[in-house]
């Protein structure tokens, strides 16, 4: 299954809400999953991301719908990238 990395920045709403509630997290991993993805790991991160999720996803337009669904909430941006495992990558540019 193709991963990816998804970087977040809270804006000041979901900031706000996660302060009140930080176990929003774990209930935004549950919703995400509901649409066909699977959270393997996830940072809270310093500086200009507030956080680093790597999810496996089915395919690219899965993973846009995600970003999509998430974005279109206005409490987050998120930049998305396709992470290919180095021993793939390798074998790929071998031929």
């Amino acid at each position: 299954m193709p991963r990816y990395i998804m970087l977040s920045t809270l804006g000041p709403h979901g900031a706000a809400t996660l302060t009140e509630l930080p176990e929003r997290l774990k209930e935004v991993n549950e919703e995400v999953e509901a649409l066909g993805v699977k959270v393997l790991d996830q940072y809270a991160l310093l500086g200009p991301y507030d956080f680093l999720n790597v999810i496996d996803a089915p395919d690219d337009v899965t993973m846009a719908r995600l970003a999509t669904s998430l974005a279109a909430r206005g409490t987050m941006k998120t930049v998305t990238l396709p992470a290919i495992p180095v021993d793939e990558f390798i074998a790929r540019l071998k031929g």
